[in-house]
């Protein structure tokens, strides 16, 4: 007689830069959403799948919700975040423990209608000065909504994490896997090997260029010794370009060499990773080039 078998869906949700890739790469033990501390890193809905023996456990990775909608982009990602709400068990509301702000707000707007269970979850606990001030910030959320549960987290470090999927277990039911038992993502190889890429243009290049930039993978081949990837970085102006390239091209070398470390890690084989910077006008306000850069609905 076969085991019974449990699994089911849940969305975490918040503003940008509140920790939810974060988040996900510590319950999955390992890194799958990039991260970085710049606002809006990532860019669309990212499956996350834990399996243990007899559950499975898929979690949404979404971009940050936001009020502000300037150009196609931004409001692609609110699509792609808002429509996690839809369809899942467990929604996952995370927020700053240590600042609240009108897109949470706005974030806690969208989940009033929900007839699923809300998860508060209260990151960053560690940049509190001391433990007492959790209390008040609790319960000035709690007189918002009215929650499931509330969870002061690390996710960083992993502080409370255990306590969270034990809860998110609980309200998994009963039902096959959706996922075969060995895989962690939907996103497929050439994907996440972009999005290595573009957490090391972010984390180089955050506080001199915008996030107008975007990763294309155009060669991505195994010849048996190792993987031999050509990929473009796109910006929108010809001097982001000189930017990421650097002086005698020694940022781009230095992004090249940090993202083959991760590239090869996911892999498991030596990688050779060729770089080109190119520049497409206001590409992020364009539905059609987004479209050709993999940004789909």
């Amino acid at each position: 007689m076969t085991n019974k078998t449990r699994s089911g869906y849940v969305a975490i949700v918040g503003r940008p830069n509140v920790g939810k890739s974060t988040l996900l790469n510590r319950i999955l033990g390992q890194k799958l959403s990039i991260t970085s501390r710049k606002p809006q890193t990532t860019r669309k809905q990212i499956l996350g799948i834990k399996t243990t023996e007899d559950l499975q456990i898929v979690y949404v990775d979404t971009p940050g919700l936001h009020s502000i909608q300037k150009n196609a982009i931004n409001k692609h990602m609110n699509r792609a975040a808002s429509s996690a709400l839809h369809d899942v068990d467990v929604v996952a509301f995370m927020v700053d423990a240590t600042t609240w702000t009108d897109d949470d707000e706005m974030v806690l707007e969208k989940l009033k209608d929900l007839d699923i269970p809300v998860l508060l979850i209260l990151n960053k606990i560690d940049k509190l000065h001391e433990k007492s001030d959790l209390l008040p910030i609790i319960e000035n959320i709690k007189e918002k909504r009215e929650f499931s549960a509330i969870f002061p987290v690390c996710a960083k470090s992993g502080v409370g994490v255990d306590d969270l999927e034990k809860t998110f277990s609980s309200h998994m039911t009963e039902g096959p896997f959706f996922f075969e038992e060995d895989q962690i993502t939907d996103q497929n190889l050439i994907f996440r090997v972009g999005e290595c890429i573009r957490e090391k243009i972010v984390r180089q290049c955050g506080q001199e260029l915008p996030y107008a930039t975007a990763v294309d993978v155009e060669e991505f081949k195994d010849d048996g010794k190792m993987y031999r990837i050509q990929a473009v970085i796109w910006v929108e102006r010809p001097g982001q370009k000189a930017i990421i390239i650097g002086r005698g091209g020694d940022r781009l070398k230095k992004i090249g060499s940090e993202a083959r470390k991760d590239i090869q890690d996911i892999l498991k084989k030596k990688v050779y990773l060729n770089l080109w910077v190119k520049f497409k006008d206001n590409w992020s306000d364009s539905e059609k080039l987004l479209g050709q850069l993999g940004f789909r609905d």
